[in-house]
């Protein structure tokens, strides 16, 4: 399921809800390409602090459990930037996400 969130600027972004199969495969480039800065410094000081400890498996289970979360987490950025539901079942959603 998809999100549709529309900016006053104009601008209109589609965020998938649920599961990241992107962030699943290609790790810290999505937040990256994505221009969500904050996130992906995040990630990496995570990444790089649990990989230090265990040889690099807790990098891995990083990215698994942020897998799970991202796409939720980059909605409610979104959301808290100004964009706004483009349709009543978006807003059931981001009602939901914030919730």
């Amino acid at each position: 399921m998809k999100v549709i969130l529309k900016h006053d600027s104009g601008l209109t972004k589609e965020v998938k809800k649920g599961f990241s199969w992107t962030f699943f495969f290609f790790g810290l480039f999505v937040p990256l390409i994505r221009g969500d800065l904050k996130w992906a410094a995040i990630m990496f000081a995570l990444q790089l602090l649990t990989a230090t400890f265990t040889f690099g498996i807790g990098a891995f289970v990083v990215s698994l459990i942020f897998a799970f979360t991202y796409n939720k987490i980059y909605i409610k950025d979104l959301l808290e930037k100004g964009y706004k539901p483009a349709e009543e079942f978006e807003e059931a959603v981001a009602i939901y996400i914030n919730g």
